[in-house]
């Protein structure tokens, strides 16, 4: 039962591995969005940095 569990890990891990190159591929995802995305991770899990003042653009550009 634990081996079945595993092998539907895999795949569920293998589907989103090429999901990801497909939209990569197509250019649903750009480095800019990665960018984005870096930073509103960084905002949510540092936001009492973000109270404080500190800037958490990526690239100072943002």
């Amino acid at each position: 039962m634990a081996y079945y569990r595993r092998g539907i890990n895999l795949l569920a891990l293998i589907y989103i591995i090429i999901g990801i190159y497909v939209a990569w591929v197509h250019e649903y995802i750009t480095p800019s969005l990665l960018k984005r995305i870096a930073q509103a991770l960084l905002a949510i899990f540092l936001w009492f940095l973000v109270l404080l003042g500190v800037d958490l653009h990526i690239g100072g550009d943002g």
